[in-house]
């Protein structure tokens, strides 16, 4: 296979970090789950029945009715996560919006697909009632501001949000979500947290896989 300035762009930013961090999470013992912060929040169906958490790995945003004014926080969130994951099975974004504001949601949607392809990046209009039922079901203590807040939160696939321990040891639980605002914090803490959630469901994958051929082997 010939090797070319893109493909050493690929593995560099997208297979070698996922190759270092399977390698370095090999063993049962070397390998912790991301904790699960509030179970069953409530599904993306009931506001766009064509949309569901289940069986994906979802980041989501809530993107207000100034969208202009926080741009870059999301603009962020595609440099930082969605480009780093856009070929990751199952991956999406989900960015909530008031009903109203499809204009300024197509300018936005505009903007961040002059960089990338939109494939995984779902604009979802919800009333006002549906969005903070969303939002509050994540139990966040970061309070929607005219529907936007800079905080972005990933569900797994079984519909339950996920954060670091040592978030959940904290009383002020604002660090559920990851802030859009930070570079570092996205390229650090989000990406590697998504990771760890990926690999979660690859050894869970792995270890099915093992105790079928097992119970084959035994004629079970």
């Amino acid at each position: 296979m010939k090797l070319t300035k893109k493909r050493v762009v690929l593995f560099l930013l997208f297979i070698f970090p996922l190759i270092c961090f399977l390698i370095l999470s090999t063993g049962k013992n070397n390998f912790t789950k991301l904790p699960l912060a509030t179970k069953n929040v409530v599904d993306i169906s009931t506001i766009n029945p064509s949309k569901t958490f289940k069986d994906h790995i979802s980041v989501v945003c809530f993107l207000g009715n100034d969208m202009n004014t926080h741009k870059g926080g999301f603009l962020n969130l595609n440099e930082k996560i969605y480009k780093k994951f856009i070929d990751y099975k199952k991956f999406q974004i989900i960015a909530i919006y008031p009903k109203g504001k499809e204009e300024e949601a197509a300018s936005l949607k505009k903007q961040i697909s002059a960089f990338t392809n939109m494939v995984n990046w779902n604009f979802i209009a919800g009333s006002e009632e549906q969005i903070t039922n969303l939002h509050a079901s994540f139990k966040s203590k970061e309070q929607l501001t005219n529907f936007y807040t800079f905080k972005t939160f990933l569900v797994d696939k079984n519909g339950n949000l996920r954060a670091r321990a040592d978030d959940l040891d904290k009383k002020n639980r604002e660090t559920l979500g990851y802030n859009l605002n930070s570079v570092s914090e996205l390229n650090k803490i989000m990406k590697d947290d998504i990771l760890v959630l990926f690999y979660e469901y690859y050894a869970a994958f792995k270890e099915k896989n093992k105790n079928k051929a097992d119970r084959k082997e035994v004629g079970v």
